[in-house]
């Protein structure tokens, strides 16, 4: 059982972990006023908190993780609300081969600093999105190695200048970046508050 499996269960009683996805949300939908229209990709969904706060706005959402304890829930959730337009996949872009359908916005949230290969993983929903989608990735601002302390293998938030050349590289055009929220979080019994980004990029035609 993997760490998101063993915390799965107890995900969502964070209050701030269900405030960050709301803000999130908020801010997608104000850069995407044609959400409705839309086909989502939640990656690396988790519990599905951001997908389901789109999910009353777009056409439909697909919840993926890699997490089983995860998709668990998220299917829990699917079968209370009606799954007509939400269903739950386990994908990893790092490592599957890309699902054949397209979609017309990828989101995640604090889902990136945990992916070792970023730029195939950036490549991969590049291919998967339909022409003119829309990437948007809500993460940690560069930091000291702070928010998870020592151990912790992935990326300690992202350099803005650096991650939009990753996602330049990988096809998409100019990334506009907004801060909609920030993490509280005590550090050594000091309070740190650590700024969440949302970039925004979209595919050509």
């Amino acid at each position: 059982m993997s760490e998101f499996d063993a915390r799965a269960a107890t995900w969502d009683s964070d209050p701030a972990k269900l405030d960050r996805a709301r803000k999130v949300a908020d801010a997608i939908t104000r850069e995407v006023p044609d959400l409705g229209r839309r086909a989502v990709l939640d990656y690396g969904s988790g519990t599905g908190l951001l997908g389901f706060e789109l999910l009353p706005r777009a056409a439909s959402v697909t919840f993926a993780d890699t997490s089983e304890g995860m998709l668990t829930v998220v299917r829990e959730k699917i079968a209370r609300v009606g799954g007509g337009r939400a269903e739950a996949i386990h994908l990893d872009l790092a490592t599957e081969a890309a699902p054949s359908r397209r979609f017309d916005l990828i989101c995640s949230l604090m889902t990136m600093h945990h992916v070792t290969d970023l730029s195939a993983v950036l490549g991969a929903m590049h291919s998967v999105l339909s022409p003119g989608g829309v990437l948007a990735i809500s993460d940690l601002d560069a930091e000291d190695g702070s928010f998870h302390g020592t151990g912790f293998n992935g990326h300690n938030g992202f350099d803005r200048r650096a991650l939009e050349s990753k996602i330049r590289g990988a096809g998409f055009g100019p990334v506009s970046y907004f801060t909609p929220c920030e993490v509280r979080r005590e550090v050594a019994g000091v309070e740190r508050t650590f700024p969440l980004f949302l970039a925004i990029a979209r595919r050509g035609s």
